[in-house]
């Protein structure tokens, strides 16, 4: 199982990769519209997948992070103890909340694409060419 979990740094680079892509500006062009939504879908798979190992990472941080300052978490309040351990753990956090936004970043442009592709048919069925 150890082996289909991403490494951190590749998280890192592909969550980069994908950013940026979906940061481009959509244009109504449909051909442009169907290889954006083509591509944010495939994307919304890899990133959920990121997602679950980020959160691999982070568990393993915490867990690791939480035996060596048990004396200390023992002695807070627990939602102190909590905080304190969200802070340990700052850097996996940022991972797994990232994965989710790129996620659904993802999830919200494969939606404006079904509804500028339902325009476009629209279009199409009030003003067919030829006619």
């Amino acid at each position: 199982m150890q082996e289909l979990i991403t490494p951190a740094s590749r998280i890192i680079e592909e969550l980069r990769i994908i950013q940026d892509n979906i940061e481009v500006e959509l244009s109504e062009e449909i051909t442009q519209v169907i290889d954006r939504g083509n591509y944010c879908s495939a994307q919304m798979a890899r990133t959920g997948k990121l997602l679950a190992d980020a959160k691999i990472h982070r568990d393993r941080k915490l867990r690791g992070s939480i035996i060596s300052e048990l004396k200390k978490l023992t002695s807070l309040p627990a939602s102190t103890a909590n905080k304190f351990a969200d802070a340990l753990c700052e850097d996996e956090n940022y991972l797994v909340n990232w994965c989710e936004r790129v996620n659904r970043s993802c999830t919200h442009q494969v939606e404006w694409c079904r509804t500028l592709i339902s325009k476009a048919k629209a279009e199409m069925t009030a003003f067919p060419s030829g006619t």
